[in-house]
């Protein structure tokens, strides 16, 4: 085990492209069950789902009611009679298969692998981050992998935060960081769990003045040279 910092990652859209994972997924489930589409629904599909994350990140709603609520949304949008059960199933199982790296994942976990103390923090479902992470090989990379769903909190939440900490062997806040893609649940969780916290805009997504990161890349080749910064990593 080395000394290096504690590096906490998001996995989608932070590690492995999850927009074009989903487009995928939903294209092809939605073709499973002879229901004719155009690129349009895969967007509007998007923002929804989106929308339905951060209503569970905000406490408003379960995860139950996110991984049906937003099929049963875009279903009625569409004016079609389908069963949004059948599609959220078709759904996950496709989604679980196969894998988009970001662009410079592979290379950074390569790089950061030998000199920090890597995990994965994932609001994801289990089975469907499971499959993904299977897929794309990564898992040896993480001295453990934290998912919401079987923590039993999600991200944004101080106690998701906390159970993670208190699984890690000799966890040090002051040498913990945070790097991921969303403001409202990787952000502003890193915030809520008093850690150093640093956004991956991977999207060029506007920032937002209640929700502000200690840094901001658009690049995870930046990441290297700001942990050596940070923390002294000896990064090539």
């Amino acid at each position: 085990m080395n000394s290096g910092p504690f590096v906490l990652l998001d996995l989608d859209d932070t590690l492995l492209d999850f927009k074009k994972a989903e487009a995928r997924a939903l294209s092809k489930s939605l073709a499973e069950m002879g229901i004719h589409h155009d690129g349009k629904v895969l967007d509007r599909y998007s923002v929804v789902n989106l929308l339905y994350w951060e209503r569970l990140e905000n406490g408003e709603i379960t995860r139950e009611q996110v991984l049906l609520g937003r099929f049963v949304q875009l279903l009625e949008e569409m004016g079609s009679k389908a069963d949004p059960s059948e599609l959220r199933d078709r759904y996950e199982v496709n989604l679980s298969q196969g894998h988009y790296f970001v662009d410079g994942a592979e290379e950074l976990l390569r790089t950061l692998f030998p000199v920090c103390r890597l995990f994965l923090v994932s609001n994801g479902t289990a089975v469907v981050q499971q499959g993904r992470l299977k897929s794309a090989g990564i898992s040896d990379c993480f001295e453990r992998i934290f998912i919401s769903q079987e923590i039993g909190v999600n991200k944004p939440a101080r106690e998701f935060f906390e159970r993670c900490f208190a699984q890690i062997p000799g966890f040090r806040r002051e040498k913990a960081i945070i790097v991921g893609d969303s403001l409202t649940s990787d952000i502003r969780g890193g915030i809520n769990a008093g850690i150093t916290t640093c956004w991956f805009n991977l999207r060029k997504k506007k920032p937002r003045e209640d929700i502000v990161p200690d840094y901001s890349i658009d690049k995870l080749s930046e990441l290297p040279p700001l942990l050596a910064a940070l923390y002294g990593v000896p990064v090539s």
